[in-house]
């Protein structure tokens, strides 16, 4: 029986991603949409970094770890969306085998670090309004630099421990994945072994990764709030509160998808669909929007770097 698991396992040289399930006719105006979101992706996160590395005002450890955060949601949604529009035109659907591993572990490196990377940024907040005075002090270089190489490490650990047990699993019952990417639930599900060990790194890995991340996001803010409230101006208030509120809205986004994705039982896939396109593609596209449109010196590094191709123009 495990001879013919094996057999069936080493068998399997593609899958078939379905996608959203409905008519032929919406599938034109499917494409126009992610085509639309993907492109505000490219132009929002390349835009932010190119502010971000040109201007040396923004030569700080917040805007360090927010261009970071911009690469990283760059690519992890290029992992999935060029694939996601070709489907919509492919008669077969299929993906590699060789492509859905790298699929799934390119997206769980990227999603993984992007939540170590804003709890990294929550904590810089904390030092910037609870001890601004030892703020360069406590958030130099070397300690950025540690952080978001942390994330990237934790980032690429979890993936390579998520990506083998899951395709250390026999797929023999089916080769189609009720999903628009290779994702470890969905492929769980083709499963004729015991998902046992699978089951049991993706619970262990979410206790990990999402668990401390988030309380260092609630611990901070706790703090945050309880200084902020100390302030006696109301404009010092609402400065101190506007450097956080792009921050929170990131954040608020990623994890609340994340998590009813993970809380949506199997038998609703198509609601888990929607929360996986809300981080996949969504947040991608809103996290430039956010961080440009409520940030005076992103705005302003922005009217200055137009302003020179203006005039070079």
């Amino acid at each position: 029986m495990v001879d013919q698991g094996r057999n069936n396992h080493t068998e399997v040289i593609d899958f078939i991603l379905i996608g959203f399930e409905v008519s032929p006719e919406l599938h034109l105006l499917l494409f126009l949409i992610f085509l639309l979101v993907y492109v505000m992706i490219l132009l929002g996160n390349i835009g932010m970094m190119t502010i971000i590395i040109t201007d040396p005002r923004l030569n700080t450890p917040m805007y360090f770890f927010l261009g970071n955060l911009s690469f990283v949601d760059l690519f992890y949604s290029s992992v999935i969306a060029p694939k996601a529009m070709t489907n919509f035109w492919s008669e077969s659907k299929s993906i590699s085998f060789a492509g859905c591993v790298a699929q799934l572990f390119l997206f769980s490196l990227f999603i993984v670090t992007e939540g170590f990377l804003l709890a990294a940024m929550a904590y810089d907040r904390f030092i910037a309004i609870c001890n601004p005075l030892l703020y360069s002090v406590q958030m130099s270089a070397r300690l950025c630099t540690q952080l978001v190489a942390g994330s990237y490490f934790f980032g690429c650990v979890s993936s390579v421990l998520l990506t083998s047990t899951t395709f250390n699993l026999s797929f023999c019952a089916s080769r189609t994945i009720d999903h628009f990417y290779c994702d470890s639930r969905p492929l769980e599900r083709l499963s004729c072994s015991d998902p046992f060990v699978q089951k049991m790194v993706t619970f262990t890995l979410s206790i990990i990764i999402i668990l401390p991340t988030i309380l260092v996001i609630i611990v901070s803010y706790m703090y945050i709030v309880s200084t902020v409230l100390k302030i006696r101006s109301a404009e010092g208030r609402k400065k101190a509160f506007s450097t956080c509120s792009s921050h929170l809205g990131v954040v608020s986004v990623l994890y609340g998808a994340v998590i009813f994705m993970y809380l949506t039982p199997d038998r609703f896939p198509e609601l888990s669909k929607v929360a996986s396109l809300c981080y996949s593609l969504v947040t991608p596209m809103l996290n430039p929007l956010i961080y440009s449109l409520r940030n005076k010196d992103v705005k302003e590094a922005l009217k200055k770097l137009l302003g020179k191709k203006n005039g070079i123009l």
